[in-house]
């Protein structure tokens, strides 16, 4: 992704962060807040467990995966010494880490993995949500690590490390029928939802830049935490389009009934990846060892397919990789 995800309103708001159902109140999805305080914690074993009584929303069962002791004793003991691999995460990121129906319990096929990795350390599993900006300034102190649909960038390269997971583009979305024709191509003047920190937020400056050096009308950008914000503020008119990784967009138009779609083509396909803490190289090759044992042994691509994802997936997990 690029960054991006959160929860929070006091008014009813489409979300995308529900399996069967199109509105919800923002305030039941009050799992994530801007100091990213609040946590959610997975069992470890079997996705959507903790919580199963009261939410209908499950991913992969990863109870039957089995501990690989050779993989396990490369992580140090920062990471291993408490038992628990915490996971830093964005949860208004459906289908990659959203709220289950009980606004608490994190789902989706990020916290599937996440919870599969930790499985292979034989490690629990503990998901912490927080806003999407937070993760990356405290991957190695607050969390072990981070897996949150994070673009690889450059930028992002000189604060922490990366393992490539899984690749996805960008995607425009718009109302049903465009009403308020916009054309990508001209943004200037338009109403443009973005999530913070996120690569989509930074092309929009960009393209605004260019709408100042041309003496055009200024683009209004209308950046938010949490990535469910977005895509309400587009569906209730407040926006005229908004810009996501394709996996995000394509989620929230199906939860969204007919209220949106997207708009031409998904652009700048690239690898998204787990943070880690930059010069942890132990931990690293102990998460891309334990991502290319799910890839190869068949799990990863279990998990993709449970959230319909399977286009996004990857057969190499690599340690920063290069980017343009």
């Amino acid at each position: 992704m690029s960054y991006s995800k959160g929860i929070r309103r006091n008014l009813r708001s489409i979300a995308a962060a529900t399996l069967g159902a199109a509105m919800i109140f923002a305030t039941a999805a009050c799992g994530t807040t801007d100091t990213g305080d609040t946590s959610a914690s997975g069992s470890g074993s079997s996705s959507g467990d903790s919580g199963s009584s009261s939410s209908t929303t499950k991913g992969f069962d990863t109870s039957s995966i089995q501990k690989d002791d050779a993989i396990a004793a490369l992580l140090p003991d920062s990471v291993a010494g408490d038992g628990t691999l915490t996971v830093g995460t964005d949860t208004s990121y459906a289908p990659a880490e959203f709220l289950a129906e009980d606004g608490k319990t994190p789902v989706g096929f990020d916290v599937d993995l996440s919870k599969a990795l930790a499985a292979v350390f034989g490690l629990k599993e503990e998901t912490v949500s927080s806003t999407f900006d937070s993760i990356i300034p405290s991957v190695g102190s607050k969390y072990d690590i981070g897996i949150s649909s994070f673009t690889v960038t450059k930028e992002r390269m000189d604060a922490v490390d990366f393992v490539t997971y899984f690749k996805a583009g960008s995607t425009w979305v718009v109302k049903k029928g465009n009403p308020d024709n916009v054309d990508t191509s001209n943004l200037c003047g338009v109403k443009v939802a973005v999530q913070t920190g996120t690569t989509q937020e930074e092309e929009v400056n960009k393209a605004n830049e260019q709408c100042k050096a041309d003496g055009k009308s200024e683009i209004e950008i209308q950046s938010s935490k949490l990535q469910t914000d977005v895509t309400t503020a587009v569906a209730s008119g407040k926006a005229s389009i908004f810009y996501a990784d394709s996996p995000v967009a394509g989620y929230a138009i199906s939860q969204t009934g007919d209220t949106l779609e997207t708009l031409g083509d998904d652009t700048g396909v690239t690898p998204e990846a787990v943070a880690i803490k930059k010069g942890d190289s132990a931990t690293a090759e102990a998460v891309q060892k334990a991502m290319q044992k799910l890839m190869d042994d068949g799990t990863y691509a279990k998990i993709l397919d449970t959230w319909g994802v399977s286009s996004g997936a990857i057969d190499k997990a690599e340690i920063n990789p290069s980017v343009d």
